[in-house]
């Protein structure tokens, strides 16, 4: 039998079944990097998510071991021009060119990075992603951070899932609006995309 939801009543989040480490084969494995752009990030941005700074650090310590495992890590880089649909739904945001638009000092890209300029939520629409991931580098595993957990980072876990890719996701490498929004990613990516969630980017071993 179906329950309505009355407003303003609690709801109770089920519970995330974090693991306590994941072991992921290098060599079949890839990084994605979601939005970690200054209009997200950083003061003075039109989007800022307030817990994304937190996650630098984090994230930092991630692309540390994938590159020193020749991990291949692509960026997906939110990306509008004049009247674009998406800002009647926002407020105008990561406009092509502009320092807003930039992904942050400390995670820029090096020169073997894919970055993946896309218009929509998903990373994977209208982008070279599956290109790369599937045919060029043969991926089997993406651990996926960046920001904003329940939006840009879920419908790209989303779209990996729908590819069967095995999605793994440290909750401290992503940051969202609310923590309700956080546990609502955690909870999907665990439970509808059959991914891995777990705590910290410390908790991923990679082998080989």
């Amino acid at each position: 039998m179906a329950i309505a939801f009355v407003p303003g009543e609690r709801v109770d989040v089920p519970e995330i079944p974090f693991k306590d480490s994941v072991a992921l084969p290098a060599q079949r494995t890839a990084v994605i990097v979601v939005d970690m752009q200054n209009d997200f990030v950083k003061p003075g941005g039109t989007l800022v998510v307030p817990d994304a700074t937190a996650t630098i650090g984090h994230i930092q310590q991630l692309l540390t071991a994938a590159r020193a495992h020749q991990i291949p890590i692509a960026y997906t880089q939110d990306t509008h021009y004049a009247d674009d649909l998406e800002w009647k739904i926002w407020p105008e945001h990561c406009r092509a060119g502009t320092w807003g638009w930039q992904i942050i000092d400390e995670l820029k890209p090096q020169t073997e990075d894919l970055v993946c300029p896309k218009s929509r939520y998903d990373g994977f629409y209208g982008t070279s992603l599956d290109h790369y991931l599937s045919r060029v580098w043969k991926v089997e595993h993406l651990v996926i951070v960046g920001t904003v957990a329940s939006i840009c980072v879920l419908h790209t876990a989303a779209s990996a899932g729908l590819r069967w890719f095995h999605v793994v996701a440290p909750a401290n490498g992503m940051s969202a609006l609310t923590d309700f929004d956080q546990a609502l990613t955690l909870r999907q990516i665990s439970w509808l995309y059959t991914g891995s969630v777990v705590r910290a980017v410390g908790d991923i071993q990679f082998t080989g």
